[in-house]
């Protein structure tokens, strides 16, 4: 995928609970297990604020039905409570991704798709503030 054809990066949550160690490779087993062709998303980030790549930039996601042509997929490991370094991670990382395809917007996964909750918090608004 060419930085000029993202139009999203897409905010996740792994849904799983705090503490019990998700990661990048944990996600990948459990997309592999559903008969995907392996992690969905772009980047993965834990509870410590480590970023984890996930599918190359370059390749289209797996993260978002209708919108994985024109996104980046971002997945916090939790379950709607996340740690202060997710969130920085989370701002940073979404400003080097800008700097890469500056015409995206960014959003939650449940702003494109109502039947989902995921991240468990409003991303525009805490994205503006």
């Amino acid at each position: 995928m060419k930085a000029s054809e993202v139009e999203y990066i897409v905010v996740h949550c792994s849904d799983s609970p705090q503490g019990r160690g998700d990661t990048a490779a944990t996600i990948h087993a459990w997309h592999l297990a559903n008969g995907w062709d392996g992690i969905g998303y772009h980047r993965v980030i834990l509870e410590d604020g480590k970023v984890e790549n996930g599918r190359p930039l370059y390749w289209v996601g797996s993260h978002a039905y209708g919108y994985n042509s024109k996104s980046i997929g971002i997945c916090l490991i939790g379950d709607g409570i996340y740690t202060h370094k997710q969130f920085a991670a989370l701002r940073t990382l979404i400003f080097k991704l800008l700097d890469r395809s500056p015409q995206a917007k960014v959003i939650g996964h449940c702003d494109i798709d109502s039947g989902k909750t995921c991240p468990q918090f409003d991303v525009k608004a805490w994205w503006l503030s």
